[in-house]
């Protein structure tokens, strides 16, 4: 296939983690070693600065910038949660598309902005215009179908872990066999995260908290849980409980859904731990029932974050860049493949757009105990490497140093779109 010149547009996508920068760092980097790129711009919260033709030069920002993108948490470029619902905003892309000469496109997002990207990638082809577009996985879900896991997980299971680390001290300080201790963590169709906290166990102290982990993969039985925190309770001087948001009961209804929606259509989660913290005061009185909701903070934890994790999301924009660039793949996200060897390792792969575009990967039941509350071996064997190393932060004053991009305005070609 001969060689596409033209410039290069990255944007994220979604909920930000503590690694998605980092991606984006891979992608410049890559992008810079190939002369058929002539320009590298990025688009200013996701489709949103696509439709309203709102791009920066990435090329014009310094190389020590670019290099403290690889600790800066957050979405640097901006994020949005916009769907494209009408076929005028997808004509709108293309639009910008060509009047900047786009011809590579690579979208850091999940579930749903893997679809926006297969959808953006066919009008392109459906309209014969030359154009490359590459996914760059991204969740601290990690619920993406046929990748092994996604970049920002294994930080935020190793923030969450740390943190039940943490709390279980001054909870073994002050219990008396009558303190119960929630943590509720994000994770809206799948336990990946709830399940990450059974990292903070010593491996020859089956008993170390947390005690309890409620997973969405597993029904939620309000007796079984006031049973199982009593059995705790018995034995130790308080029972540390960690929570998914996405909890469902028998009717396979969220414990704590909001009637609000996103533009997705997704269900505003938050309240599964105040739901648990409710059931205790109302069954067992006397016993104090305390809360932690770590919200956002567990996916822009960067001073907690992971090397390994860190790596693999540079290394998947990279990859990006490769595969559209060298191999001229189009419609693919990136994978990551994990290594079928004893030492951890990883490839990186590629798999339809259309394959990942809203699909779900759940917790594989097979990796929670029968007791539906813990994690087994095959999950720590799977998730232990995923925390490995520790990212290195400048510091100024005390405090973590990040990056601040100069954002250069790419001159507007189009008139303004009502978005």
């Amino acid at each position: 296939m001969p060689e596409l010149v033209g410039n290069v547009l990255v944007g994220q996508s979604g909920g930000p983690t503590s690694v998605i920068n980092a991606s984006v760092a891979g992608v410049i980097n890559e992008a810079l070693n190939h002369g058929c790129i002539e320009e590298i711009y990025g688009t200013l919260n996701g489709v949103l600065g696509i439709l309203q033709e709102d791009l920066i030069d990435l090329a014009s920002e310094s190389q020590q910038t670019i290099r403290a993108l690889r600790h800066t948490p957050g979405a640097a470029l901006g994020t949005c949660r916009y769907k494209l619902k009408k076929q005028e905003d997808f004509n709108r892309v293309l639009e910008v598309f060509k009047a900047h000469n786009i011809r590579y496109f690579f979208y850091a997002g999940g579930n749903d902005s893997q679809d926006t990207a297969d959808k953006i990638s066919k009008l392109a082809q459906a309209q014969n215009y030359d154009l490359r577009v590459i996914g760059i996985p991204k969740t601290i879900d990690n619920d993406l179908p046929i990748t092994d896991h996604t970049p920002g997980y294994g930080s935020v299971i190793k923030y969450i872990s740390t943190t039940v680390r943490e709390i279980s001290a001054d909870n073994a300080a002050m219990g008396q066999n009558d303190l119960v201790q929630i943590v509720e963590v994000m994770g809206r169709s799948a336990g990946w995260i709830a399940a990450g906290a059974a990292l903070a166990k010593r491996r020859d102290h089956p008993n170390d908290p947390p005690h309890i982990i409620c997973l969405p993969e597993v029904v939620f039985s309000p007796e079984k849980f006031i049973a199982d925190v009593k059995r705790v309770l018995a034995r130790e001087k308080f029972c540390s409980v960690v929570v998914g948001e996405g909890l469902i009961d028998a009717d396979g209804n969220y414990v704590s859904a909001s009637a609000k929606t996103d533009a997705f259509g997704h269900a505003q989660l938050g309240g599964a731990g105040s739901f648990l913290q409710g059931l205790i005061e109302q069954h067992m009185p006397g016993t104090k029932a305390r809360l932690v909701t770590l919200g956002m903070a567990q996916r822009a934890a960067v001073h907690c974050s992971s090397k390994t994790d860190n790596d693999e999301a540079f290394q998947a924009g990279v990859k990006a860049v490769k595969a559209a660039v060298e191999e001229a793949e189009t419609d693919k996200m990136v994978t990551i493949v994990r290594g079928n060897t004893d030492h951890y390792s990883v490839e990186y792969g590629l798999a339809p757009l259309s394959d990942i575009a809203n699909g779900v990967k759940k917790l594989p039941r097979e990796w929670i105990n029968e007791d539906g509350i813990s994690m087994n071996y095959q999950f720590v064997r799977y998730a232990q490497p995923l925390i490995q190393g520790e990212v290195t932060l400048p510091f100024e004053n005390g405090l973590p140093v990040f990056a601040h991009l100069d954002k250069n305005r790419v001159d507007k070609q189009l008139p303004a779109y009502e978005v």
